[in-house]
């Protein structure tokens, strides 16, 4: 269950965070009050989520999928250029987050 929690705290910070590029430095009303929303959410979520899996390997986890995910997002949905070094830096993250969880960070 816990990594269920965990993954809707990953989708509801992705969703805010792409709602926070339309806020237009949060000038828009919508966009605004779906990043504060989904970070709420998100947070909640992840408190839950560490009620039963350990910390580090559940923020590591957060962390490391919601920032590959935006990555990804800005790539294909944004406009945004994909670099060597950009997928260096994704294949980096993702490596880790399975490294933390092989290695008994749980």
């Amino acid at each position: 269950m816990g990594y269920l929690l965990l993954a809707g705290a990953i989708a509801a910070e992705v969703c805010a965070t792409t709602a926070m590029k339309y806020s237009d430095g949060f000038s828009r009303l919508w966009p605004s009050l779906l990043t504060v929303l989904g970070y709420i959410v998100s947070f909640a979520l992840l408190a839950q989520t560490l009620r039963t899996v350990a910390v580090g390997t559940a923020y590591a986890i957060w962390a490391g999928v919601g920032t590959a995910a935006i990555a990804t997002i800005g790539i294909v949905f944004l406009g945004e250029g994909m670099t060597v070094a950009k997928a260096a830096g994704i294949a980096l993250i993702i490596v880790g987050v399975v490294v933390l969880n092989l290695g008994g960070a749980h």
